[in-house]
């Protein structure tokens, strides 16, 4: 189950009554050995949510921090995660946080 793996981390940002305001679901990731590829270790955004009615209280950045706090913690190299590139609001959201394109996916659609 994911809450019980520790390469599985989530986070919440709850409130007083600790109802869930927003969660950044995690997954650790390393790479050791391999020929092609530098040593790395990084903790990876799957999923970060902030429900709807809290957005604009900067709980998305609090939790960004705090992954980025645990990612230090763990002795990870990076914080990565996937963004749509048409999702203009969340690439400025992730750039005002200090992240920058690492690659970018190119695709041909096939119809």
């Amino acid at each position: 189950m994911i809450f019980e793996n520790p390469e599985t981390p989530v986070y919440l940002a709850v409130d007083r009554e600790n109802a869930v305001l927003g969660y950044a679901f995690c997954i650790l990731r390393e790479t050791r050995g391999n020929a092609l590829l530098c040593d790395r270790k990084e903790l990876y955004i799957d999923d970060l949510c902030v429900d709807e009615a809290c957005r604009g209280r900067h709980i998305g950045t609090a939790l960004y921090r705090h992954v980025r706090e645990e990612a230090a913690r763990l002795g990870c190299n990076a914080v990565t995660l996937n963004v749509w590139c048409l999702n203009d609001s969340a690439m400025a959201f992730y750039r005002s946080l200090g992240m920058a394109p690492l690659k970018v996916v190119m695709e041909d659609p096939i119809s």
